[in-house]
Parts: C-alpha cells; structure tokens; sequence
C-alpha cells in the first residue's frame, strides 16, 4: 500500500513539474504565432535566427511592448517596430558584453596577455593575469579570434561568449603541435618579452611595452635588458654577451647574415623594428642548425603570414623619421615595406646633437688640426635603412617568402683652407657604410608529420674610407668588404606528440677583401680571401609536460684546410616541482669571420674594425666551449632565476681585441675563460613589472707567448645591476624607470716615471701591468613615458617621451694615452665619456 502511494505520489510530482517547465520555457518561434494571434500583429524574422531559442515570459509583462522589450533583454535577437503592426527580428546591429576565461591545455594555468580581437574590426584586447578577458559593444554575429604564441589560435562567434549572471566560458588553447619549444613566460620584463623553455628570450615588437630611455622598441637596445647581456661603451655595434666582443653575436635577418649592427656607428639599432615580428635571443644551448656567433645568435624574423587587411603605420622622433606599410594584393600574395632615414642633414635637434659628439668624440672631426679653425670645418652625416618582403602562399602546405634588406651610414667631412698661393680651397672626406641583403625561402607541409624548409640568402657589406689630408696633401683610401651566399635545407619530422627529428645541410662561401691606397707617395694594397664551409645538423627534441630535451650534433668541414669541426649542443629542462625547474645547456660552436681593430691605420679615428677570415695559421678559426645550469621558479607572477655559466674561448688573437697596452702591434694567438652567475628576479602584474637583475663575471685572457700571459678581459666587468619597473597608470599611460650600475671596465696606465719608450725614430706610450686599472663605476638612471590614443576607428597613435641619464652623470667608458706632442718624454690621458642627458620625443600612428 505504500508503494503504491508512493508510486503515484511521483508520477504526480513528475507531471507536475513538466507542466511548470512547459510553462516556463516556450520555442520562440511558438511564443511569435501566439502573440500575433493575441495582438493581431505580424513579425518577420528568420527561422535559422530564432530556431532553439527558448524563453519564459514572467507573468508581469503582459502588454505586446513590454514583451517587446523584454526579448530584446533576454535574447540575443533584436526585435523592432516598424509600425503598430509589423515586428522585425533579426541579429543586426544588436550589441552584446562577451566574456572569457583563456587558460593552456597543456597545465590549466591561465594565459596572460593572449591577444583577443573581433576579426575584421579595431576592437581588441589582452587577458589579464587570470586570463580573463571582456569586450563590450559586440555584434551578435562577430567572430572572436583568440591567439596566443607557441599556442593554436581560436575562433568563436560572439553569441556563444555571452556574459551572463557575471559567469564567463572557460576556453582551452591548444599547443601547436609543429612548436615544441612552449613559451613559458609571456609577460617577462616587459610586455612582449617572452621566455622560452629552451632558455632562449622573444621580443614580439608588436606587443612590445616599454623600456627605461626608450622611445621605439629597438632590438638591439632592448636586449641588454637580459641579465649577461650589456655593452661596455653603451654601444650596440659592441654588444657583449658573457664576456664576448661584438664580432662574436650571430645576426641574422629573416635568415640573412648581417655584418653591420648599427646606425651612428654604434648607437641605435640598424633594424626598423615595425615589420620585425619577434627576436629571438640564445645565449647557450642553441640549436644545431646555427653555427658561427660563439657569443650568443640573433635571430630576427619578419611577419610571415598573409592578412586581408592593408595595414601600415608611421611615425618620427628627434633623429628619425620612418613608415612602415603591409599591402595584401590577394588571398595568395602581400607585399611589405618599411624605410627610415636621419633628417639631421636637413634639421638638427639637441639629441642628433648628443648623439653625433658621443660617436664623434677623439675622432679627426672633433680634433683640431693646428691650421685648420672650428669655422672652417664642416660635417654632413645621415644614416638609412630600408626592407621589403614578398609573401606568396601556393596553397595552406607551401609557402614561399622573399626578402630584401638595406643599411647605410654616410658622413663627409670637409675642411676649407688657404693654399700658398692665397686661394681658398676645400677638401672632403668621406666614411660610408653599407649592408645589403637577399634571401628566400620555400617552405612545404608534406603531411601531418613532414616538413621541409628551403632557405638561400647573399649578404654583402662595405666600409669605405677616403681621408684627404691637408697637411700632407695625401688622399688616403681604405675599404673592407665581405661577399655571403648561402643555402640551407632542412627537414622535420614529428614522430610523435612529443618528439620531433631535425636534419639539415647548410653550405656558405664567404669572401673578404682588404684594400689600402695611398696618393702621395703611391702605395696600394689589396688582400683577398675566400673560405667555403659545408655543415650537416641533426637534432632531437623531445617535450612533454614535465621534461624538455633537445640534443644535437653539427659537422662543420671548412674545404680549404680539409679540417672537420663537430660540435654537439645540448638543452635540457626539467620541471621538478610546481613553478621549479631545473636547466641545463651546453654548446661548443666555432667562427671563421672575425673583425680585427688597429688603432695606428683607422677609417677617419671613427670606423677601426675590420672583418677578416681565418687562415689558420696566424688568424685561427675560433672555438668555443660553453656550459651553464641554474634553476628557475616561478609562482604568483613572481619570476626567480638562477643562473651560471662557465664559457672558454679558443683561437683569438690581439688583433681582434682592440688592446691600448704593449700587445697593440704584436700578433699573439689566445684564449679567454668567463665565468660568472646571473640572477634575475620579475614581478609581474596586470598593471606592473617591476624587475632586479644581478652579473657577476670573472674573465680572463690567456695569451701563453706574451708576458704576463694571464690578465683581465678588456671587458672584464665583475658586478653589473639593473633595477627597473614600469607602471601602467591608466589604460593609455605608462611610465618606466630604471638604473644601471656596474664596475668599470678595465684599462692599462703608462709606466710612472718612464712613461714613453723610444724604438728607432718613433716614440710609444711604455705601458704598465695590462688591464691592471678600473675605470670609476658606471651608473645610469632612465626613464620614459607613454600615452596612448586614438585617432579615429582604426587608426591609433602614441607618444613618448624618452629620456638617457636623466641625471647627467658623465661616464668614463674608455681612457687610453698617447705622446704628448710637445714632449716626447710624458704622455696625455684621452678619456672617452658616455652620453649625457639625450631626451627624445616621439609620435607614432599606426592604422
């Protein structure tokens, strides 16, 4: 009996409640028929638009307006009168708030500034440090593109983002499966600076964010930012990774090998950054496909995918003026361009003015000569840069891409005399430097599993000097010249998820030419020398959610001296617990092009390194060896890494170190040993980052024929810090601050009491112990400023102010000596000094 009460009792709740769920949910296209029935009215709609659509009329609204409005609130169609008596229904131009959780299928941890825009609008933005993500004002009917580095990208329809009772959908970006190397850091620094698992560090300049001093991202600048990164004359023609000279970074542009860094011969990058789509920066543990570079590789990588839209964008600041353009002709081809150029030929500013005499400085356009005055010397510099790219899909699997790029510097120097005949005459010299660059590329998706990649370039640079010299009425002509052509092929293959199979034939043939001419009396010389070098590469990466490993090998044959270098390359890291890993790398890599520096023979006292090529016998190639290992911690947007290495360099020789000591004019072959730590601590918030970073570097030369044998690197710089932050005041104001402080770079004195030494009829400086001195320490403060607007839709604009040494402190960077010309027997102190207070302003707008 009570089963059966039971029984009844729920098939009575049962209908019960399916008819309060019938009265709550009514098909919309069921509720029209009824209210045109009740109301004797007619609505027009789609039946696609409002097909599954559900809705419960509260007993409250009763009249056909309120009705009206209430659809409007709770469903994603826009019902309108046309007259008392028509509806329309329809998704035109209703306007809705969408919302989002992004997080990473590989651990479900939120993704910090993933990129979020409405395709085919203006309308975008960032996830937060929850990876949560709203936008408001969107149509229906827009799609959301979702896309992330390292990650696949996502496409929903905004419809299906609907922001409801303050709940968002929690979205899942999947890793790429063709990128094994997973970004791990994405807010690092700065926004836009990204670390990678192998160690390596991204600058993505299109969603680069402020640095201290800077006014534009400058690749070159922006890098030193990178603890073990900096230069030793705050110039980036002389970047010094862990304790190596410029000549020793790999630069390479959309795969072409570049010879020239720098505009200003040193002080601003040579690379217009509005077409560089990220930079890839390697310290150790680099990839087996990359040779040369023993200190560290560059890789800079232009945009590589077609778009629909035109995009472009311009801008000027108190030095340069450029624009950029990114022209779609059709689904299949796009073409870009970019160009810069100085505009101080035609208009100076206080920061060309800065810049000129830090370059310029103790160079014959700075130094009097006894019958020349200040009046009657004149100097005409300007600098530009240019690139273009072809972009060509043959279809989604084979892609094929064309490059050009273009930097030089020109300076022509004029000085105005009279001649012994009364007569006013003029002479010019002239310093130009050039780089020019091809490359192409093919590459092919043969499957899910295969791919093939195709490169080629040619790289050709060029200084020439000519030095007309009044006192001696002697034209003076120098040029140095480097030819590059190149090919490399390689191939992937996925075999699984988690490991992928690299190889590789990479083939380059490299011509230097050396030329001096002399008018009066004649004299010329020209030198010649060509190297061809064959290399195969092989490499295995392996990456799961827990351990990465990439091992390789590269076989290095250099024709000309039948010689065989193999080198084996290991990057290795371990997630031990939640937000701690452990890393280890290693490398041996070799270089064959190296620059030499000679003081007593210069292009105009500005320009003194020269490329030249191993001989192996009193040029060798050189050789490298490097390991490092530390652990890395990251948790509540904190970033702790730890790091040492132990870096040991063969083949150099003293020519190529720039010595102001004894050994400047003696040719020695030697080695030199860094080794060091490396500390960096990041915070990071939506609105912050705030970072500390610590170098401390032990490193020494090794020259076994000179004596003493062992001595301090020129760029020995034991302790070097950075402290930095940058806040976001407002969405559209940012503003960033940092310092630098480290221990001066080391230099040699003359003898006390003996300062000259005499050698036939020529009197030289009678150095000291070398690099037995410091300078004093180096300490800069900088800071910038940016504000952000809008135009018009679509069109966007920024300014910023950027401001070097704020406080004005004039670094010594370098200090040499040289004869006193009055007497033979003292010497005078030259002293090099760093920039002083450089303001710059800039204005961009991008459309």
């Amino acid at each position: 009996m009570n089963l059966t009460k039971l029984f009844s009792f729920l098939i009575l709740f049962f209908a019960i409640t399916s008819q309060l769920q019938a009265q709550e949910k009514k098909l919309l296209a069921n509720l029209i028929s009824e209210l045109e029935t009740e109301f004797d009215v007619k609505f027009s709609y789609s039946v696609n638009d409002v097909e599954g659509v559900a809705v419960t009329i509260p007993k409250e609204v009763k009249s056909l307006n309120q009705i009206v409005d209430y659809l409007n609130e709770v469903t994603l169609l826009n019902f309108k009168f046309l007259n008392e008596r028509y509806i329309t229904v329809s998704t035109l131009n209703k306007t809705i708030t969408v919302c989002g959780v992004l997080v990473s299928g590989f651990d479900d941890s939120p993704l910090f500034g993933a990129s979020v825009v409405v395709k085919h609008s203006s309308k975008g933005v960032i996830t937060d440090d929850n990876g949560v993500f709203t936008l408001t004002d969107i149509r229906v009917n827009d799609i959301i593109s979702l896309s992330y580095l390292g990650y696949e990208s996502l496409e929903i329809k905004a419809k299906d983002l609907l922001k409801t009772d303050n709940s968002c959908k929690t979205l899942v970006l999947i890793e790429k499966e063709e990128a094994l190397n997973k970004v791990v850091v994405y807010k690092f620094l700065t926004t836009g600076l990204q670390k990678q698992t192998d160690g390596s560090t991204v600058l993505n300049t299109s969603k680069f964010g402020i640095l201290p001093g800077l006014t534009e991202p400058d690749v070159l600048q922006s890098i030193q930012a990178l603890p073990g990164v900096e230069s030793v004359n705050e110039s980036i023609a002389n970047i010094n990774v862990r304790g190596g000279t410029n000549d020793q970074n790999l630069v390479l542009w959309d795969g072409i090998k570049m010879y020239h860094s720098g505009h200003f011969f040193g002080l601003i990058s040579a690379y217009n950054p509005y077409l560089t789509n990220k930079v890839i920066v390697a310290k150790n543990g680099t990839s087996s496909e990359f040779s040369d570079g023993v200190s560290s590789t560059i890789d800079m990588r232009t945009k590589n995918e077609l778009t629909s839209r035109f995009t472009g964008g311009f801008g000027a600041n108190l030095i340069h003026a450029d624009a950029f353009l990114e022209i779609p002709i059709s689904k299949k081809l796009a073409f870009h361009f970019s160009g810069r150029r100085s505009f101080a030929d035609y208009l100076s500013s206080p920061t060309y003015d800065n810049y000129f005499e830090r370059s310029f400085q103790d160079s014959e356009l700075s130094t009097n000569r006894d019958n020349i005055s200040e009046s009657n010397r004149s100097s005409d510099f300007f600098f530009y840069d240019y690139s273009a790219k072809v972009l060509y899909d043959f279809n989604e699997n084979h892609k094929f891409r064309a490059t050009i790029i273009g930097v030089n510097n020109n300076l022509d120097y004029t000085e105005a005399f009279t001649n012994n005949n009364g007569e006013k005459e003029s002479k010019t010299s002239n310093l130009k430097q050039e780089n020019l660059g091809f490359g192409g590329s093919w590459n092919a998706i043969w499957n899910n599993k295969f791919s093939t990649d195709f490169n080629v370039f040619y790289s050709k640079y060029n200084v020439f000097s000519l030095d007309n010299r009044i006192e001696t009425n002697q034209e003076f002509s120098q040029a140095n010249e480097v030819l590059e052509t190149g090919l490399k092929f390689k191939t992937n293959f996925r075999l699984s998820n988690f490991i992928n199979l690299l190889n590789g034939y990479q083939f380059s043939e490299i011509g230097v030419l050396n030329a001096t001419e002399v008018s009066a009396p004649a004299y010329d010389k020209t030198k010649k020398d060509v190297l061809l070098n064959h290399a195969v590469f092989n490499e295995l990466e392996f990456n799961n959610k827990n351990t990465y490993l990439r091992f390789g090998v590269r076989w290095n044959y250099f024709q000309k001296f039948n010689k065989l270098i193999i080198e084996p390359r290991l990057n290795f890291r371990q997630r031990l617990l939640n937000g701690l890993a452990f890393k280890l790398q290693g490398e041996f890599k070799n270089q064959s092009a190296t620059q030499i520096i000679d003081f007593q023979d210069d292009f105009l006292g500005v320009e003194k390194r020269r490329w030249i090529l191993a001989n192996e016998r009193s040029i060798p190639i050189s050789e490298s060896k490097q390991v490092s290992s530390g652990f890395e911690l990251k948790k509540n947007n904190w970033l702790l890494d730890i790091e040492g290495f132990y870096k040991h360099v063969d083949g150099i020789t003293t020519s190529n170190q720039g010595f102001y000591n004894n050994f400047q004019s003696i040719n020695a072959i030697g080695s030199y040993t860094a080794r060091g730590a490396e500390v960096l601590v990041n915070k990071t918030s939506k609105n912050l980052s705030a970072w500390l970073s610590y170098t401390y570097s032990l490193n020494d030369y090794e020259f076994k024929t000179l004596t003493p044998s062992t001595f301090p690197n020129n760029v020995d710089i034991r302790h070097s810090i950075s402290l930095a932050f940058n806040y976001e005041i407002v969405k559209s104001f940012k503003v960033s601050v940092g310092g630098i402080w480290r221990t001066g770079r080391p230099y040699t004195k003359p003898v006390e009491g003996n300062e000259t030494v005499q050698s036939g009829n020529n009197t030289f400086v009678n150095y000291d112990t070398p690099n037995s001195e410091n300078l004093d320490d180096f300490m800069r403060l900088d800071t910038s400023l940016n504000y952000s607007f809008n135009i018009s839709n679509g069109i966007y604009s920024s300014l910023r102010l950027g401001v070097i040494n704020f406080l004005n402190k004039r670094n010594s960077i370098n200090r040499y000596y040289e004869v006193s010309p009055n007497d033979s027997n003292t010497t005078i102190e030259i002293e090099n000094r760093s920039l002083g207070l450089t303001p710059n302003l800039s204005w961009r707008c991008r459309f």
